[in-house]
């Protein structure tokens, strides 16, 4: 079968490198060689998110840890701030983990800015709030050094920060930014396969868990402290996706992190020209696009060109790259494009090239 290369919103394309590692041979979960191997890439981690904290490893997505985060953290009520499909889950998982919970949302598009957010928990009700920096579905990364200053002002109120599709793309101070819960899945901007989540949090964050009864074993945060001072996790972890992550902490180091986030501005940067000069405006707000993919704005928005969507995507795939045909409520109205992980202006002109003889084709 022939290889379809990924220019979706994840997964992505993952490096033979990346496989290659992946595939070493397995140890026991309890070896000091699994000891050895975690505390081998801990300051690669450390140094990845700016922070002296430990930086736990998690075997399940990171759906797996945002609700370990809500019934470790919320007591009381914890506002969602919603701009698109993810974000809007939050919402949903939040009651459904028996939490009070009520949505700040903003239209899919926009961001969610800082002052909305103090606004609402200005009132008290509130003692946790969950934020999605890059909104996949349509295309928006929201300011998070705005959310930070909140933080700032509400320092007792639980901050848990989804960075799923922006951690290594672009630069996340944790101990400056001072949240006590961010977070990140590793098939995005990581290039792995799926299966992992990295997270980091607070000694806020374990002093308020410290309180709760009902938190859980899984995700209970206590679990992941008390095992990574033994450079171990709760629960047996997929050894491979740790191996795969030593092999692309050592690429990132390699390039150099300013390196790697001024390649991820230069190849979305050259996405929004593809998209200018087919005459496509942009879906998110004018300053708020993500670094990591493109929203193309195919009807959702007034302005711009209109397409078939699927069409499109189905002749790139012919071709032998994936876009992706838009999501949600703008599934078709709204076109998503890629540029995370290992991405390079080499691969992205491929993709670009595939995507204009698809155009042509529609006519």
């Amino acid at each position: 079968m022939a290889h379809v290369k990924l220019f979706i919103p994840g997964p992505v394309e993952v490096s033979a490198k990346t496989y290659e590692a992946f595939c070493t041979p397995m140890i026991g979960h309890r070896s000091k060689a699994f000891s050895g191997l975690y505390a081998g890439i801990m300051p690669q981690l450390q140094s990845l998110l700016s922070t002296k904290r430990p930086v736990f490893l998690s075997t399940s997505s990171a759906w797996g840890v945002m609700e370990g985060a809500l019934r470790n953290l919320v007591t009381k009520k914890v506002l969602n701030c919603m701009c698109g499909a993810f974000s809007d889950k939050w919402l949903d998982v939040s009651k459904r983990c028996g939490k009070e919970a009520e949505g700040l949302q903003v239209e899919w598009g926009s961001p969610i800015r800082g002052e909305q957010v103090a606004e609402r928990l200005k009132t008290g009700q509130f003692d946790a709030v969950t934020y999605v920096h890059n909104e996949t579905s349509t295309g928006v990364m929201s300011p998070i050094e705005e959310l930070a200053e909140v933080k700032r002002q509400f320092p007792d109120v639980m901050f848990i920060v989804d960075t799923v599709s922006s951690m290594s793309a672009t630069p996340l101070n944790f101990d400056a930014l001072g949240f006590d819960v961010m977070l990140a899945g590793v098939q995005k901007a990581f290039a792995l396969p799926p299966g992992m989540a990295v997270f980091a949090c607070s000694e806020a964050a374990l002093a308020k868990s410290a309180t709760v009864a009902d938190r859980g074993y899984y995700f209970d945060l206590h679990e992941f402290e008390k095992n990574a001072e033994k450079h171990m996790t709760p629960s047996t972890p997929t050894i491979g996706h740790i191996y795969a992550l030593q092999s692309k902490l050592e690429d990132f180091f390699a390039e150099g992190l300013e390196a790697r986030y001024a390649r991820h501005l230069k190849t979305v940067k050259m996405t929004h020209d593809w998209a200018a000069k087919h005459g496509f405006t942009l879906f998110p707000d004018e300053g708020y696009a993500s670094v990591t993919l493109t929203c193309v704005n195919n009807g959702a928005k007034p302005g711009g060109r209109v397409i078939d969507a699927q069409k499109l995507t189905d002749l790139t795939k012919k071709r032998g790259f994936l876009i992706n045909a838009g999501y949600g409520k703008i599934k078709g109205t709204t076109f998503r494009i890629s540029n995370m992980g290992d991405e390079t202006e080499a691969s992205m002109v491929e993709l670009f090239s595939a995507l204009d003889e698809s155009m042509k084709e529609l006519g």
